[in-house]
């Protein structure tokens, strides 16, 4: 397992923001993903519009999971359709 950093961008809606966000935890957990700390890093004004929004919520996890994982994690992310974007950062220890 190896340490990387997943910043997640959220829709502002509460609604959308708790149930994305629930869903991201569950996804990680059932792949064996273990989250070492969370950031709020707040809302903030894209670069550019993602899916007709202007603003998100971003949130950074710290976490470790086998590299073999991330594909299936990339594919699963891909179908949330209430995450904005995502990107997974390998932490070099």
């Amino acid at each position: 397992m190896r340490h990387y950093e997943l910043t997640a961008i959220f829709p502002l809606e509460e609604d959308q923001h708790q149930a994305s966000r629930e869903q991201l935890l569950k996804d990680l957990g059932a792949n064996g993903a273990e989250i070492e700390k969370t950031d709020e890093l707040g809302d903030r004004d894209l670069a550019y519009e993602i899916k007709k929004k202007r603003r998100g919520r971003y949130v950074r996890y710290t976490l470790m999971v086998d590299p073999a994982k991330l594909a299936v994690l990339d594919r699963i992310f891909k179908l949330n359709n209430n995450l904005l974007k995502y990107l997974f950062v390998k932490v070099d220890d």
